[in-house]
């Protein structure tokens, strides 16, 4: 065999499966940030008011699981406007060649999702909930959106903390008792900042693109080493405002369950401190963080109820 033969066999093997490339294009482990605010605004409401209804529920999840699938497609048809997304093989205009059909298919997502949240404005008598997540969506748009591109500018994952913190929580907690809680946006935060810390994971493996597109995300601002230690700073305020919430009762003390997702912020954090300028090796963190944000959001919301 001859050292091109050696090289293009060696590129067949080591090169990801179409299959592969399609599970981390459509990305099923991130819609997890639609079903943690959501089920936690719920359990938060369900805690403090007894109120649970559990057709608005499901059509929540569904309607949110639906929104985020419009995010995902939209921000990889304006990556691609962008041309910061040349050297990702999993993006989904990438893998299709098409831009404008992903464009189309991810509005249909959007009107699915504000669909089922008109159901349930329907079922409410009462359109709150959807002008909340219509400003959301709004908000939403502005991170990677034409002309706004405040991703571009370092600033997702402040648009991050209050889609998926703030706002995604008191449209679900609206949903169940038609009512606000100032306890409940203060138990908001938690989850902002753990949905924020997917999206601060996911700038550690692509800092050379982004500097070439000009993008300025927080790790180009700070550096991967200060990056790492930001990080560890961001999981420690986590962990704080969970027992501070539970100290002064806006929490119930069942919530300190949380702490049995220690070992996986430990893990995020072990792996971004020794891997933070390696980017084939800390690209992974995303998905540890994700872990992060899925199991204590479960843990909180199992405490919670």
């Amino acid at each position: 065999m001859t050292i091109t033969e050696q090289a293009k066999s060696s590129n067949i093997n080591t090169s990801p499966s179409k299959n592969k490339l399609w599970f981390a294009a459509i990305k099923p482990p991130m819609y997890t940030v639609a079903v943690i605010p959501i089920g936690f605004g719920t359990a938060l409401a369900y805690g403090e008011t007894g109120i649970f209804h559990l057709n608005i529920f499901l059509t929540f999840l569904l309607s949110g699981i639906f929104i985020i699938a419009w995010l995902n497609l939209s921000n990889d048809v304006f990556d691609s406007d962008t041309g910061i997304d040349v050297n990702k093989a999993h993006s989904v205009v990438n893998l299709t060649g098409n831009r404008n059909l992903i464009f189309w298919i991810s509005i249909g997502f959007l009107l699915l999702g504000l669909g089922g949240i008109l159901l349930i404005n329907y079922w409410l008598k009462d359109w709150t909930v959807l002008w909340l997540i219509i400003a959301s969506c709004a908000l939403g748009y502005t991170y990677q959106g034409p002309p706004f591109r405040f991703g571009y500018l370092g600033l997702g994952e402040i648009i991050c903390f209050v889609t998926f913190g703030p706002m995604a929580i008191a449209s679900a907690y609206y949903s169940q008792a038609q009512s606000f809680s100032a306890s409940s946006l203060w138990a908001s935060t938690i989850i902002g900042i753990s949905t924020s810390i997917i999206l601060f994971c996911s700038h550690f493996h692509q800092v050379t693109d982004d500097i070439t597109a000009g993008k300025k995300s927080p790790i180009v601002r700070l550096g991967t080493d200060l990056g790492a230690k930001v990080l560890i700073i961001s999981v420690i305020l986590f962990y704080s405002l969970c027992v501070v919430l539970t100290l002064i009762k806006i929490l119930p003390d069942n919530a300190l369950i949380v702490m049995l997702s220690l070992p996986i912020a430990y893990q995020l954090i072990n792996h971004v401190r020794q891997y933070h300028d390696q980017p084939e090796k800390v690209k992974n963190s995303k998905f540890i963080a994700v872990n992060l944000h899925f199991f204590s959001g479960l843990l909180l919301c199992l405490g919670l109820i």
